[in-house]
């Protein structure tokens, strides 16, 4: 059961007391809320989106990245991770490197060069699409674009 106090809710999940407007509006519930916090709900979203297939699936179907301007936008915000990706592309295209099997599932189709560091440009671990996605969802402190702290 849900507590109810003056000012706030607690939520279901974390067991935290926030402010109402912490809250999704639900119309079924008896207080016109969700239970979990907007927080949890996100988090909880962002965990299944990293292990339901189906709903991976989902995502990849709506082409999100294939809308206009997102790959220049992408090299943009990210000039260092580009010209990685470009130096593989050409290394492998000239011969001075080949694509191996996936490191994790021996694949050979869809083959991705991972990056741990965009300042060793030519320094990759090559990966199937699949494990390669796996382990950016599994460990997000796996992007190389991303600020180490």
């Amino acid at each position: 059961m849900t507590l109810l106090l003056s000012d706030g809710k607690v939520c279901i999940r974390c067991a935290v007391e926030k402010p109402r407007a912490e809250y999704y509006a639900h119309p079924k519930m008896t207080d016109g809320l969700l239970g979990a916090c907007k927080a949890c709900v996100k988090e909880g979203m962002r965990i299944r989106r990293r292990t339901n297939p189906k709903v991976q699936e989902y995502d990849r179907a709506r082409g999100h990245r294939l809308r206009p301007g997102y790959v220049k936008e992408r090299r943009l915000k990210f000039p260092e991770m580009a010209k990685a990706h470009e130096a593989v592309a050409y290394a492998v295209r000239t011969g001075r490197l080949k694509k191996e099997p996936c490191l994790f599932c021996e694949a050979t189709e869809n083959i991705h060069g991972h990056h741990r560091d965009y300042e060793k440009p030519l320094d990759v671990v090559w990966l199937c699409a699949k494990c390669h996605t796996r382990l950016h969802s599994a460990f997000p402190e796996t992007a190389a674009h991303e600020p180490k702290p």
